[in-house]
């Protein structure tokens, strides 16, 4: 009698095939995610190379590069006192961000069009009653939630997002994880002396200040004022445009929403940009990129790049005083926000646009100098080297440093 031909496998052979198919996947898995990763980082920096195409545009059409600080007036919305922080429903106020301007150049021009024009069209389908129409080039960026929402606002613009960031929806508006470079002082971060439509200024200006002003805006942006090319002395090639900036996700991220400590509040200078390191219990000790759990931070819709049209610190300004993913900190108000390095999600450092339209991508571990040495609210003098080592000569523009070594 013959013995039958056994046709299966056996349970040993069968589990020893789903082991090494189990080893397998978990070698290879990694290997994938980080070539997903490669090609998330690939994709940020395309988007910051047309980006940077778009502001040489700009300035080969208008001679000068994209205003920080730009856009319409509503004389009755300031009032007699002139506040500063007045907002409207029929005007931008001046807080139109530069990546507007940058719209027609980066094939957005159906935004562009929304944007310059009167509309009477929300975010929510409805209309606005025709007699009160939104005006051209917008509300000023507080009124992007009012009555269903002005549709520029509210549009995320791919052009503007990196793929490695997950940030989506509300609180935000619309989101950018790029941000114009004040370059490496705190002061005047802001305000800038904005001078309004019939010859008021929102502050009183004397000379100190405005020394004061042309030794603190060192970088290649500054807010409320028109910058050229020609303005950077220390090279194109050598000197920040913008950074990148990771979105708030709500998660108290030390490096997208900012600390509201009264060590930050009512008009204290801050004298060391290490602050929030060096505060006891700021830092969550366990998870070190962290705010404490028992610490207070910025209001929610404060969070970092939360509104690309904003020109306001956290939405749309780094600066190179602290090195990059480092933490958010100086006033807890969203405007004065003295510190605000770039930061991503990519593993170990950012891209950042240099002004020639160069993408490079800047480590963690970058020579920035004693970030304990000076206050970053202080006046610089107008050509002082920067006391923030190679990451702060990068951001000022026209210092007459020279940049000897690789970043």
């Amino acid at each position: 009698m013959k013995r039958p031909i056994r046709t299966g496998f056996t349970l040993v052979e069968l589990l020893v095939v789903i082991a090494i198919i189990g080893v397998l996947v978990g070698l290879l898995l990694p290997a994938v995610q980080a070539a997903r990763e490669a090609a998330r980082r690939m994709s940020c920096s395309n988007n910051f190379k047309q980006i940077g195409l778009a502001i040489h545009n700009y300035h080969s059409a208008y001679n000068q590069l994209p205003r920080h600080g730009s856009g319409t007036d509503d004389h009755a919305a300031y009032g007699t006192g002139g506040d500063w922080w007045s907002q409207s429903q029929d005007a931008t106020m001046g807080k139109l961000s530069a990546m507007g301007g940058l719209l027609p150049f980066i094939e957005q021009q159906a935004i562009w069009e929304q944007l310059a024009n009167p509309s009477i069209q929300n975010a929510d389908g409805t209309t606005r009653p025709t007699t009160d129409p939104w005006p051209a080039m917008g509300p000023s960026p507080n009124y992007w939630v009012n009555a269903g929402g002005y549709v520029p606002w509210v549009t995320e613009i791919p052009g503007f997002r990196c793929p490695s960031d997950p940030g989506k929806g509300l609180p935000a508006a619309g989101r950018t994880n790029y941000a114009v470079c004040f370059g490496d002082s705190g002061n005047y971060m802001y305000r800038g002396y904005r001078p309004l439509p019939n010859g008021r200024h929102l502050d009183k200006m004397d000379n100190t200040e405005a020394d004061q002003i042309r030794g603190s805006a060192r970088g290649v942006f500054i807010n409320f004022h028109t910058t050229r090319f020609r303005d950077i002395l220390d090279g194109l090639s050598n000197t920040i445009a913008m950074g990148e900036i990771a979105t708030d996700l709500g998660d108290k991220d030390k490096r997208t929403i900012s600390q509201t400590s009264s060590k930050f509040w009512g008009g204290q200078n801050i004298g060391n940009p290490s602050i929030c390191t060096d505060t006891a219990g700021l830092i969550d000790s366990e998870r070190p990129q962290f705010w404490a759990s028992g610490t207070t931070v910025s209001t929610s819709t404060n969070g970092r790049g939360y509104r690309w049209f904003d020109q306001l610190t956290p939405y749309t300004v780094m600066n190179t005083i602290l090195p990059p993913n480092r933490e958010l900190c100086g006033f807890s108000h969203d405007f004065w926000l003295t510190v605000a390095p770039p930061s991503s999600r990519h593993q170990g450092g950012v891209h950042v646009l240099m002004s020639d339209g160069a993408v490079k991508f800047i480590t963690d571990s970058i020579e920035a100098g004693d970030s304990r040495s000076r206050a970053p609210d202080s006046n610089y003098r107008p050509g002082d080297k920067s006391s923030y080592g190679l990451w702060g000569a990068l951001g000022s523009r026209a210092a007459k440093e020279t940049i000897d070594q690789e970043f």
